[in-house]
């Protein structure tokens, strides 16, 4: 098993931390890549989640994710233990070969990506996504896997 893929309602909430909830991300080091994600300000969009291409203490995006309503577009999350190790992770060959042991994409602000070095954190995020309601849930393996990259933008 290399990953989830599921898809979230297109509309604004907390769904990285709905999907998130009960993962320790506070562990882990955040590579934040390109993408596009908006704080919602007067039901309107605000200002952007995340700055372009940063680096996030795993407490930091607890709480980027946790205070308020946002709008996702493209999102691309790694977590690395160490900060250390944080380093280009664009195929699913480099996601093994590196310190990198989570990643999160999220794509046309529906479509959710997530590979975990950890079959544990994959099964807890599976029927967390079935038991909210997610739709078309299922496992990504070696034999399903039709994703190129592993890059959301």
């Amino acid at each position: 098993m290399r990953g989830i893929s599921f898809e979230i309602p297109n509309t604004y909430g907390k769904y990285l931390f709905e999907i998130l909830e009960g993962i320790n991300i506070k562990e882990f080091t955040w590579k934040i890549g390109n993408g596009e994600s908006y704080f919602i300000d007067n039901n309107q969009l605000g200002n952007s989640l995340f700055p372009t291409s940063c680096i996030f203490d795993g407490k930091k995006l607890y709480k980027e994710i946790s205070k308020e309503d946002y709008y996702l577009i493209f999102v691309d999350l790694k977590g690395f233990t160490k900060k250390e190790d944080i380093r280009k992770v664009a195929t699913y060959q480099e996601f093994i070969e590196s310190e990198c042991q989570f990643v999160l994409l999220i794509v046309d602000s529906s479509y959710v990506t997530i590979y975990s070095k950890d079959q544990v954190t994959l099964n807890h995020i599976f029927f967390k996504a079935v038991s909210v309601g997610y739709e078309n849930i299922e496992y990504i393996t070696d034999e399903n896997d039709t994703r190129t990259t592993l890059i959301a933008f």
